[in-house]
């Protein structure tokens, strides 16, 4: 059973499934050319709430080891993940610069409201990799499912080819599943890494 925090914006109540620290393992199969990258790997991503209306996102990832290779650490990410909603005057930002107005406290009847056609909420991510790349997911929640895929990849110039990315995840039997494709190191868009976590905390 998922017990939530009870103190939760409105605007968090179609995430608050993820809220949590999960681990467990998954298994990378991407090939490019004659490479081929695969392999079993140890995951923890975590999902916290501090009074904002958002999720924070943060994920480590380390390459089993092998009677080949010893145990590698993958790249890292940090992120926020929100309910899409235009900002208004009572926004704070861009930067430190404050909202303009106070901003009345949304209720579940105004989340509500935000539920698309077909039942589902549109939601945003922004996700920070270690290795220089970042990326602007858009998609959708409903129920226990979130579709995600980039808007927008930039990349510092050192990060490797990255063009563009699709998650999904699930709560399958009280566990996190997900699966991550990605257009990278030239290749069209393809399976890359799976995984199935377990909530610790």
């Amino acid at each position: 059973m998922i017990e939530l925090p009870t103190d939760l914006p409105a605007d968090l109540a179609p995430l608050s499934w993820l809220i949590g620290v999960w681990e467990g393992t998954g298994v990378i199969d991407y090939r490019v050319g004659e490479v081929r990258f695969e392999g079993e790997f140890t995951h923890r991503v975590s999902f916290s709430q501090d009074g904002g209306p958002y999720l924070n996102y943060a994920a480590t990832a380390w390459l089993a080891a092998t009677d080949d290779r010893p145990s590698q650490r993958l790249v890292a990410e940090t992120g926020f993940w929100r309910l899409a909603r235009p900002a208004t005057a009572a926004t704070p930002g861009p930067g430190l610069l404050p909202a303009l107005e106070t901003e009345a406290v949304r209720t579940v009847d105004d989340v509500e409201r935000l539920r698309t056609a077909d039942g589902g909420f549109e939601i945003e991510a922004n996700i920070v990799h270690s290795d220089g790349v970042s990326e602007l997911y858009l998609g959708e929640a409903k129920g226990p499912r979130i579709d995600l895929a980039t808007d927008a990849v930039v990349r510092t110039a050192g990060a490797k080819h990255y063009a563009a990315a699709t998650r999904l995840y699930g709560l399958v039997e009280g566990h996190l599943l997900w699966a991550w494709d990605i257009a990278a190191l030239g290749r069209e868009l393809a399976s890359h890494a799976s995984a199935r976590l377990a909530r610790v905390d």
